[in-house]
């Protein structure tokens, strides 16, 4: 989500260019940015400002003497989620959210409930701003605690006049009400939003756990077990299903906007390049649940002959090689402790995929593009399930399949060359199966371009995962407890004694 400040990461670049279908003829298609840069980590980008904000400069530009006067406006009548409560002639405005159902024993909705019983409207002056956790494209994120509570959260702070300087407001936009409709375990609660006269800022979770890049960094090879792999993609394919019913199209998967919270569960982040379409989702009546069978050495072979074609030529009988065939069986879960096939084909199944949605921005992160974004075709909610395989590869082998030595040459790469696996670590032929699967270059060939999560549930890869218990499930790694109250007196004795040192902490990585 956001680049920390002591830690690199893939850029997120907008209307960059445009690559035509046999992979050469690069086009710039926005010649006020900035040229592609090589470097991994660079920024594409036309703006002269600069996002990242600086707490001193908060504190000077909104000091916690709040210098805005306190009209107690209500929020306007239908204003359910996320409304900004504000009255003509205020340069301050804040809105809170309704309490969310799976978050209805959270005390930080309680914290927040008895910081407005004391004023109506929180701002800035409410937070104790204590750590920078780090920065992205359109704001900075900080560690703060409501005033008077033990609460903490993730403040997002953006900055106007550098939104409207590259025209990026409507994101900001965006973004806020994405959030004011999420209620998921696996997405972020927007506990209140408000802004000032120079920012806007967002009053998120706090997720003390990092994110899965700098998790995926910390193992051994630098890369998860494929268990570890599968229980984080179940818990991210959940969120993209909740998504796409409501007809959200994510657009900026990757391990860097994946944040692990203080029980190991995670959270998606980061909804400012989102696209909202309309959805109809439908009831229908779920197909059996496949079944891998036992890996001979003469299915082994045969696989791996496979394994040199482009995906791009490939459509496996229902998405499954011959390998695979379609089976069902009853057998003891290990993941979930409930087998995940009890009933599945007797059960209507909700499915929703928004694949009339069409757009044509380029938007993204350089490695997790998909075919159809770079050659400018247009693109729906099929995007999501290229940039889940590119997900799934990434956790299992700690690389992406298409990075070249360059921006350029990834973007190449994607369009133009196969799919292939690296000899180590070695992955399971059903893993190796999915991942073919959704990195099929033409999105209507893609697994779940129809039926969406669905399929990809049903695939072996996913073999006993009880889809209703993953949040029950143990997560493979549960990040240290933090020390919120040493941590806030130590920087609230720095901010007394005037220290403008704000060095990035390596507890507090969010992205």
């Amino acid at each position: 989500m956001y680049e920390a400040l002591s830690s690199k990461t893939r850029s997120k670049d907008t209307k960059m260019a445009s690559i035509t279908k046999d992979g050469s003829n690069f086009i710039t298609t926005n010649p006020d940015t900035t040229p592609v840069n090589q470097s991994k980590n660079a920024k594409v980008s036309s703006t002269k400002s600069e996002p990242f904000i600086t707490l001193e400069r908060i504190l000077r530009d909104d000091p916690k003497k709040d210098p805005y006067p306190s009209a107690r406006a209500a929020s306007k009548p239908g204003n359910n989620n996320s409304g900004n409560a504000s009255s003509s002639g205020d340069s301050s405005s804040s809105g809170g959210a309704t309490v969310k159902r799976h978050t209805g024993g959270d005390g930080r909705w309680e914290a927040i409930k008895v910081a407005k019983a004391r004023e109506a409207r929180l701002g800035l002056n409410n937070f104790r701003l204590l750590k920078r956790l780090g920065y992205g494209d359109i704001g900075s994120v900080y560690l703060v605690e409501l005033r008077g509570t033990s609460a903490f959260f993730a403040m997002k702070v953006m900055d106007k006049a550098s939104l409207a300087s590259r025209n990026k407001l409507l994101r900001a936009q965006t973004e806020r009400e994405i959030l004011g409709l999420l209620d998921h375990p696996f997405l972020p609660t927007l506990y209140s939003h408000f802004e000032t006269e120079k920012f806007y800022c967002l009053v998120m979770e706090f997720c003390s756990g990092g994110n899965l890049h700098s998790l995926r960094q910390r193992q051994p090879n630098k890369h998860f077990t494929e268990e570890a792999a599968r229980f984080y993609a179940s818990e991210v394919l959940l969120a993209l299903e909740y998504l796409h019913m409501l007809g959200i199209v994510y657009r900026d998967l990757k391990p860097e906007n994946v944040l692990v919270r203080e029980q190991g569960h995670i959270m998606l982040s980061d909804f400012d390049l989102s696209l909202r379409c309309s959805v109809n989702p439908t009831l229908v009546k779920s197909s059996s649940v496949h079944v891998a069978p036992t890996i001979t050495a003469q299915t082994r072979s045969s696989f791996d002959a496979d394994s040199s074609i482009a995906p791009g030529c490939i459509q496996p009988s229902s998405f499954f090689p011959r390998i695979l065939p379609k089976k069902t069986r009853k057998s003891k879960s290990d993941f979930g402790g409930l087998n995940s096939s009890i009933g599945a084909g007797s059960l209507p199944e909700l499915m929703a995929e928004p694949t009339s949605a069409r757009s044509m921005s380029f938007v993204g992160t350089h490695e997790y593009l998909a075919p159809e974004i770079i050659r400018g075709e247009g693109h729906g909610s099929a995007v999501d399930w290229w940039t889940f395989g590119i997900f799934l590869y990434e956790l299992m082998h700690g690389a992406t399949p298409f990075k070249g030595s360059g921006n350029r040459a990834t973007l190449f790469n994607v369009v133009g060359q196969p799919l292939r696996f690296p000899d180590a670590p070695v992955v399971s032929l059903v893993a190796r199966d999915l991942i073919r699967g959704l990195l099929v270059k033409d999105p209507q060939r893609r697994i779940a371009y129809r039926r969406g999560a669905t399929e990809i549930k049903q695939h072996p890869f996913f073999e006993g995962v009880n889809w209703a218990l993953v949040r029950s499930a143990m997560p493979p790694h549960i990040p240290d407890p933090v020390d919120f109250g040493k941590f806030a007196a130590k920087d609230a004795n720095q901010t007394e004694n005037g220290s403008s040192q704000d060095s990035s902490h390596p507890d507090f990585q969010y992205f």
